[in-house]
């Protein structure tokens, strides 16, 4: 059975007006004095609240059910089809025993040890022919080695629980890999931990991976036209145009030292750890790309710096962010006709802890953010959105707050991890030094669904 993505946002969009709606009507209720009229209101409110919530969820569940092609029969959205990536054609056809049986340290180890023992390679000979398999796959050879698409996408079997560990791992201190020895971790694959370590992810943005070469995204450029027919007539064609938004890489380098005695005493949880928090650095380096790359020196366009966004202006040298202008981040979205989708707020720790004790209206209560919300919609924090910008004479100290529709926004993951080894420069103390290469794009397929206020102040 096919099902139509379009009726489950459909449902979003129904749900969030009825919720809009019950909003206009309390604040209509507070501005004509009927306070306890309007507070009566807000079980309603809050039941609208959840009803979008869900309807938001199952929709996303559909959406990444369609994308990842785990939906029966599911149909993506319409112009998604040119985002489609065919995982089988990445990968090397590693059977189940051979994935089981792949260790990235016994890679590291082998690279490590042929410094001093040419023969140590050998016992990398898997990893070392799924490189090369990798190599011929996408027809370039790697700086260091590939880490094969079979890999990236496959989950650890019979695995378990989180862990986090700091970037220098040591078994020695038990919160920087000393607990592994006799814990099970993670059921991710590296691609999983990669999406969910990314707030903009969260709030709801696309990711696509696996892609070979440039691609060309799909957008539209202009509404379409309606019309009202009479019987037996046809109606004319919409003049809505579609233009196209490119992506090409750009490539991120994620760091990672692990000591000798982390890689010899440790067992594949190490390994897991050693992927997650390689994962999660690219995310973080990501993330903030998404929000504030520059579209030059070799980073993505990030949302900062797209041309078209709504800008909502707090003062000559910024300003402490209120009510309005949280509405009004708001409004420049909904005036282009793009406040429909993952809508929500984005920004740092720091404007979340001011909001949080600032009230909506001076004397009333109700503070700006409550229950992780902003407006209504959903609020997320980040320290990679920025908070040393400058306005004026300000100095470095605005931060930004973003609003959008974050499915607009779609990071572009190319196949082919490439790791570097690197045993020669702590090579006294025995260190491991890692250097991940993934290539990455990032693209706005409507500038018109987000807007910025990038002149907030917190103190």
């Amino acid at each position: 059975m096919k099902i139509d993505l379009k009726t489950y946002l459909d449902a979003v969009n129904s749900a969030e007006k009825a919720k809009n709606d019950k909003m206009a009507e309390i604040d209509e209720l507070f501005r004509a004095g009927k306070r306890a009229d309007a507070m009566a209101k807000k079980p309603e409110l809050d039941q609208l609240k959840a009803e979008l919530q869900s309807a938001n969820e199952l929709y996303v569940s559909m959406r990444d059910d369609a994308a990842n092609g785990s939906g029966s029969g599911s149909l993506a959205p319409a112009g998604a089809g040119a985002l489609d990536v065919d995982n089988s054609d990445l990968s090397i056809g590693m059977s189940a025993k051979d994935i089981a049986n792949y260790s990235l340290l016994r890679l590291i180890n082998a690279v490590a040890e042929s410094r001093s023992n040419p023969k140590a390679m050998d016992r990398a000979g898997l990893e070392l022919e799924a490189s090369a398999a990798m190599a011929e796959k996408l027809g370039r050879r790697p700086q260091g080695v590939f880490v094969p698409w079979d890999i990236q996408i496959s989950p650890v079997a019979n695995r378990g629980g989180a862990l986090r560990a700091r970037n220098t791992q040591n078994v020695g201190t038990p919160d920087e890999g000393g607990y592994l020895k006799q814990t099970q971790l993670l059921n991710d694959s590296f691609i999983d931990i990669l999406r969910n370590k990314m707030v903009t992810r969260q709030a709801g943005a696309n990711v696509m991976t696996g892609l070979v070469g440039d691609i060309d995204i799909p957008k539209k450029t202009t509404g379409s036209s309606y019309y009202w027919i009479g019987e037996g007539t046809s109606p004319s064609k919409s003049t809505m145009k579609f233009g196209q938004v490119a992506g090409n890489p750009k490539t991120i380098g994620a760091y990672l030292q692990l000591t000798r005695r982390f890689l010899k005493q440790s067992s594949i949880d190490a390994e897991m750890l050693a992927r997650e928090d390689l994962a999660s650095c690219i995310a973080l380096g990501v993330d903030e790309a998404g929000l504030h790359g520059k579209g030059a020196e070799n980073q993505p366009l990030g949302v900062q710096n797209m041309t078209g966004i709504g800008s909502v202006l707090g003062g000559t040298d910024g300003a402490k962010p209120d009510w309005d202008d949280i509405v009004d981040l708001e409004t420049e979205v909904a005036i282009d006709n793009a406040d429909a989708g993952s809508l929500a707020y984005v920004t740092n720790t720091k404007v979340r802890g001011l909001l949080k004790k600032t009230t909506k209206v001076s004397g009333e209560p109700g503070f700006i953010w409550e229950d992780g919300e902003l407006n209504g919609y959903p609020a997320y924090a980040t320290n990679q959105v920025k908070s040393n910008l400058v306005k004026g004479n300000s100095g470095a100290v605005c931060s930004a707050i973003f609003f959008g529709n974050w499915s607009d926004l779609v990071y572009l993951f190319w196949a082919g991890l490439d790791l570097i080894i690197d045993p020669f420069t702590n090579s006294t103390s025995g260190d491991v030094l890692i250097t991940a290469l993934q290539d990455v794009d990032v693209v706005g397929r409507r500038v018109q669904s987000f807007s910025a206020m990038l002149d907030a102040k917190t103190s």
